[in-house]
């Protein structure tokens, strides 16, 4: 399963992929488009790690996540039809 980091902080939100190199590379982290993120999370094939910078809180969503808290912190875009 892929994960995805959501960053949130006073100035909006980003979403970031970790991308794991193999051998001596160094792993590479890169913002990716949310449409990318949310069709992958639709299709049951990722999670998405929230990370509040302010408070340092954390949060782990996927497919079988409360749909309140899919709702507040990612969007409708994000719930199944």
């Amino acid at each position: 399963m892929t994960r995805y980091t959501k960053v949130i902080s006073l100035f909006g939100s980003y979403y970031t992929k970790t991308f794991e190199k193999i051998k001596h590379h160094k792993n590479k982290t890169r913002e990716v488009k949310e449409s990318t993120v949310q069709k992958a999370f639709l299709e049951g094939k990722a999670e998405v790690y929230v990370y509040f910078e302010e408070t340092a809180k954390e949060m782990l969503l996927d497919n079988f996540s409360n749909p309140e808290d899919i709702r507040k912190y990612l969007g409708k875009g994000f719930l199944p039809k």
